[in-house]
């Protein structure tokens, strides 16, 4: 006898699976930014390429700027560590040169996208802020607070300028696009910032 419409088993996994859908909103979000700003990025638009409804979006995430900082930390946010160097200055070149390589593909591209709505969307520059940029700010911070411990650095620097001299020029040029950003400009920001009082080290 022959299993009723109601109970007989379909094969393979539910199309609705959780992960699944997951992934596949994710992969929607990260694909369609690459061919659109954020502000031109809309829920159906994602809903349609991850082949869900739009209840489905707003179950998970209240809003588009929510669901695109989940695919930001998810998918673009670098994973790697920084390589294990003997000096600090060494760890802050290091970190200029994988911050370089990422602003010079899609994280770059969705990082100048975020600042910009931001300037209409003040919470989206307080996520970006308080989530990613602060915590690699005060990670450098304490590299160059080690660094004056150590001696490496004058006991008068105040590190908190210092990463903004290394570092906020590179943003500058992400921003504005007036010339390329490359591993070379990185490394001159830093040897610019530390001339006046040390003799920069090889990186």
């Amino acid at each position: 006898m022959n299993a009723s419409p109601t109970t007989q088993k379909r094969p393979g996994r539910p199309r609705n699976n959780a992960a699944d859908s997951h992934a596949a909103i994710i992969d929607a979000v990260y694909t369609l930014l690459q061919e659109r700003s954020v502000r031109d990025l809309t829920m159906e638009a994602i809903a349609k390429r991850a082949g869900v409804g739009k209840p489905t979006l707003y179950k998970w995430w209240p809003s588009k700027a929510a669901l695109i900082f989940a695919m930001f930390h998810e998918r673009l946010v670098a994973k790697r560590e920084v390589p294990h160097a003997s000096t600090s200055e060494a760890v802050i070149r290091a970190k200029m040169r994988l911050l370089i390589v990422a602003f010079n593909g899609p994280f770059g591209k969705v990082m100048a996208d975020l600042i910009a709505e931001g300037q209409s969307d003040p919470s989206i520059l307080h996520e970006l802020y308080d989530r990613h940029i602060s915590v690699r700010r005060a990670s450098t911070i304490a590299d160059i607070e080690r660094g004056k411990v150590s001696g490496e650095f004058p006991a008068h620097v105040n590190a908190e300028l210092l990463v903004d001299a290394i570092f906020a020029p590179v943003y500058y040029r992400l921003l504005l696009r007036f010339a390329p950003l490359t591993e070379q400009y990185g490394q001159d920001l830093i040897d610019n910032a530390l001339r006046p009082w040390q003799s920069p080290l090889s990186s």
